[in-house]
């Protein structure tokens, strides 16, 4: 067996494609087969509460410490 890959032969490197390209389909079927389940929530979103109004924009500044001069 061979631990290398860089003295790696051809077969070893063929065995390593097939067995990351599996593993890529699997991710792959996996993530396409995925669904959230129902958990019986409305699928829209809903606020709840009072309504706020947009008021005029300002702005907060805060400096602390002394001024470079």
């Amino acid at each position: 067996m061979n631990h290398s890959l860089v003295t790696a032969d051809r077969a070893t490197h063929l065995k390593i494609v097939a067995v990351s390209l599996v593993a890529a389909i699997a991710v792959i079927l996996v993530g396409v087969t995925a669904r959230i389940t129902d958990t019986g929530a409305s699928t829209n979103a809903q606020a709840h509460g009072p309504v706020l109004k947009a008021g005029k924009p300002s702005a907060v500044t805060a400096r602390d410490g002394n001024p470079i001069q």
